[in-house]
């Protein structure tokens, strides 16, 4: 029997040519707060991510990396499940589609859709992005170029099997009217109709014979499967759609249709318009919402590899911790709208949400119970206005975030959860517990404290969609019990707390320095040029000639002979190297730069062991601020270049003393 309180959401499933970016991370945090968020109420969950292992892509990105496509692939999976794992993503099912639950559904679909008239074999003539993998007709390109990336396009020609989606467009565009929650925001709705579906959608392109990394045609061998009819078909296949284990079977009666599908506003076309044609096709029901997020941009524009824009989300989670960024990217960025990831952004968020509103509010009505009643929480006596006034905030909190969580309005919902951590600290300004202790106003001193205890309850119960590690530390911290810390203990205020023993502990949420972390930022993000799994980390600039790593055209902005003067470029010669304690990726060096000896963190730990570099001759920025990495202070970055697993420090031969300018 099907349990009436199933969930079921999806990220999309990531294409591992390389590393994933801070972008990517945007999404599956979204994901996990909405599962975490179900699960709190009671529902079956069923919280699905994965990767997307075929096509051109991978098997160019792993013969440039002299490696077999699995081989490639599998290390970056790793890569990106510890990512997962470092962000505390609580996912059910990580599905790969080179596993043979995924493979062996896909051709036997395939096969049934040939069988059935909805795919046929014809040749295909037109334009084609590898990047993207999409076909697109003369009409759909912009200014010659993809309209989705802005790449360059090339013509092909070749025999492929085709889906004949015109044979759906009515019954999609009825199922459009009949289900006005399908798209969302509605405006995605709007621009599909309008841009792809009115001007003729053509029969789509489903395989491929100039390469042959893929799912094969059983019956056409030398046709491999392309890229959306396999990518798509996940979100069926990790469920158990297509086997022929009774468990599988029921597991995928029980969570399908899918409740939301969770993409970027880059691939909501294929979610909306081809994946419910291809369910249509199979006679399967479609998902109940795709919702299109935007996108994580920087001051520059949208995060690129070719831009050096690209932020990696494990040095970020490394400096700060995983509260801090998944609160950042729930809170900073309204789900459906583009944001913009600044390093003054970030830190703000933490120094004035994390550490001035959240970590005080707990610090100080720690600090105070141990004053007042040496850590035991007391039984609350009559209650006063102001009293009333905070759990009637409370009620209405609980309310809004619970509504607002329901439209996937995180930033939204945190907006209101923190109106309440504000007023918790209010409440403290308001009641003054120091002059009632002064006073000898035991029981109203009693009444307050208590509500203090029981506001901080509250709030670390309801941002447990967003933050892990915090609520997890206030149940260790307060003792909270199982009960007291369940959702429907959210509608009990007041009737929870009394006499637990509270520890005294440093600040969950340290405040940070803003200049000093600011150029920290500005370090790791200037540090990382590519996305690759050889990317270079503090300390090291890098200079990428990758060139199938980087199809884009797009560049850095020029600039003028005087504002590349004011980067100071010298010889340096390292006469000393060192590992990092518990820093994997950095090494504490000594450089010589002629007049002066200069200590540099920098992040070729992976590429260069401490003793071989010992007398290499480097070329050194020796004019940045210094900053601090893992409270190790660099001053200055020296020079690397990376193209594909390789990473090289830019080396001066001999005969030019050290501190000598490079120009």
């Amino acid at each position: 029997m099907t349990n009436p309180k199933t969930f079921y959401v999806t990220t999309p499933i990531y294409y591992p040519s390389n590393r994933l970016h801070i972008g990517h991370a945007y999404t599956t945090v979204a994901a996990d707060a909405i599962a975490r968020y179900k699960r709190l109420r009671g529902y079956d969950v069923m919280f699905l991510t994965g990767t997307d292992e075929h096509g051109q892509k991978i098997q160019q990105s792993a013969e440039a990396a002299g490696q077999k496509p699995l081989e490639f692939l599998d290390g970056i999976i790793a890569w990106i499940q510890n990512l997962w794992k470092e962000l505390d993503i609580s996912y059910n099912d990580f599905i790969r589609t080179t596993e043979s639950r995924h493979t062996e559904v896909v051709q036997a679909l395939f096969e049934r859709l040939v069988a059935q008239g909805d795919i046929y074999l014809s040749d295909y003539e037109g334009w084609y992005c590898t990047p993207c993998e999409s076909f697109w007709s003369e009409r759909e390109l912009v200014d010659g170029k993809c309209p989705d990336c802005g790449r360059p396009v090339h013509y092909t020609k070749e025999e492929s099997y085709f889906f004949r989606m015109s044979r759906y467009v009515d019954r999609l565009l009825q199922f459009y009217e009949e289900n006005p929650e399908f798209i969302q925001p509605e405006s995605r709705k709007n621009e599909m109709i309008n841009n792809f579906i009115k001007p003729g959608l053509q029969d789509l392109c489903v395989s491929r014979t100039s390469f042959d990394w893929g799912v094969h045609v059983p019956s056409n061998p030398k046709h491999v499967v392309y890229v959306w009819l396999d990518a798509l078909t996940n979100y069926i296949t990790a469920i158990g759609y297509g086997s022929s284990d009774p468990q599988k079977e029921e597991q995928f009666a029980r969570y399908w249709p899918a409740d939301v599908h969770l993409v970027g506003k880059e691939i909501v076309r294929f979610h909306t318009i081809y994946w419910p044609i291809f369910l249509m096709a199979l006679g399967l029901p479609l998902p109940k919402k795709v919702y299109a997020h935007g996108w994580l941009l920087m001051k520059d524009g949208k995060m690129s590899k070719s831009k050096g824009n690209v932020v990696d989300p494990l040095l970020l989670i490394e400096r700060y911790g995983r509260d801090a960024i998944r609160y950042f990217l729930l809170r900073e960025i309204p789900f459906g709208q583009d944001g913009v990831f600044t390093p003054e952004a970030l830190i703000e968020r933490l120094n004035f949400d994390l550490a001035n509103d959240l970590g005080n509010l707990v610090h100080r009505s720690v600090a105070m119970l141990h004053r007042y009643r040496q850590g035991v929480v007391p039984r609350p006596g009559q209650r006063e206005a102001v009293d009333l006034a905070l759990a009637h905030l409370v009620a209405e909190t609980v309310d809004a975030v619970e509504a607002y969580m329901e439209r996937l309005e995180f930033s939204v919902a945190l907006e209101a959860l923190w109106k309440l951590v504000r007023q918790g600290n209010k409440y403290i300004d308001e009641t003054a517990p120091w002059a009632l202790a002064k006073n000898d106003q035991q029981e109203r001193l009693d009444t307050v404290l208590y509500h203090m205890v029981e506001t901080i309850r509250v709030l670390s119960i309801l941002v447990q969609p967003f933050m892990t590690d915090f609520p997890r530390a206030v149940v260790a911290q307060f003792g909270f019990p199982v009960d007291a810390f369940s959702w429907a203990s959210l509608r009990e205020f007041g009737q929870h707390s009394a006499g637990l023993n509270v520890i005294e502990q440093k600040p969950h949420f340290p405040r940070l320095d803003v200049a000093e972390e600011i150029a920290a930022l500005d370090a790791l993000m200037g540090a990382r040029t590519t996305a690759s799994p050889s990317a270079a980390v503090p300390g090291a600039a890098t200079v990428s000639s990758d060139a199938s790593q980087q199809p884009i055209e797009e560049k850095m902005p020029l600039i003028g002979v005087d504002t590349f003067g004011q980067v100071e470029l010298r010889v340096g010669q390292i006469v000393a190297a060192e590992k990092i304690a518990k820093a994997d990726k950095l090494l504490k060096l000594q450089v010589d730069l002629g007049s002066e000896t200069r200590q540099i963190v920098s992040g070729i730990a992976l590429h260069y062991r401490p003793e071989e570099l010992l007398g290499t001759r480097v070329v050194v920025v020796t004019n940045l601020k210094p900053v601090k990495l893992r409270g190790v202070e660099s001053n200055g970055m020296i020079l690397a270049a990376s193209s594909g697993d390789t990473l090289k420090l830019v080396t001066v031969p001999e005969g030019l003393p050290n501190g000598s300018v490079v120009k």
